[in-house]
């Protein structure tokens, strides 16, 4: 009974966070799915990362903020319907409400026939920019947890390698932790640039942080 009075308090305590949060309020506002495409545009007005004409994949892309943003990025006078200029393909194991232009697959990234629809869709395409919000269900064991974070990572900075324009950009999730400072590596190894940012978007508390690498290093 305790355990269950203690889940109804933690529950209500975060229904109150999000009901209060500014961020959900102005997704809310302006159309978006989640408060999470202010994560990704804090990132992108920092460091100028998406532009017209681009081609973009946005990985864990359900329920789709990221995508919104990315097509109002690449639409004229930042338009969420009509003409759109550069490509975005977004993937996830859950399902996605369609966003117009938008390709999505529904799948699993760590499976190969995966990965090969996405090859078939980019059609030899190298690609601008790639976008991960991916994050597997954390179990509270630190240390499988961290191992299935880590995997996550090492699948989109290996898909980056593959697609990527030389002068492209990978943007990662990834958590404070057991494993954090071998991912930040693996993207120094990878990228000429490397940037680690939380948005203010970011709820405080939370360990989430993002790593941003520019400019592949030649093999």
């Amino acid at each position: 009974m305790k355990v269950r009075s203690k889940s109804r308090k933690v529950n209500k305590a975060w229904l109150s966070d999000h009901v209060n949060d500014p961020y959900v309020r102005q997704a809310q506002k302006d159309g978006y799915r989640s408060r999470a495409a202010y994560k990704l545009q804090e990132i992108d007005q920092a460091l100028g990362l998406v532009r017209p004409g681009q081609v973009v994949v946005d990985l864990g892309s359900s329920p789709g903020a990221w995508s919104q943003y990315l097509r109002r990025r690449l639409a004229p006078q930042g338009a969420a319907v009509g003409a759109l200029d550069g490509m975005i393909l977004a993937l996830d194991l859950l399902p996605m409400e369609p966003i117009e232009g938008v390709h999505f697959v529904q799948g699993d990234f760590r499976e190969e026939a995966v990965l090969a629809r996405l090859g078939e869709l980019l059609q030899g395409r190298a690609v601008d920019l790639v976008v991960s919000d991916m994050a597997p269900n954390l179990s509270g064991i630190e240390s499988s947890d961290a191992a299935r974070i880590s995997h996550l990572v090492e699948l989109a900075l290996e898909f980056a390698r593959w697609h990527l324009k030389p002068d492209g950009a990978l943007v990662v999730k990834l958590f404070h932790g057991s494993g954090y400072s071998q991912l930040v590596k693996q993207f120094k190894d990878q990228f000429r640039s490397v940037k680690a940012i939380k948005p203010a978007a970011s709820r405080a508390r939370s360990a989430e942080t993002f790593l941003v690498g520019r400019t592949l290093k030649e093999p």
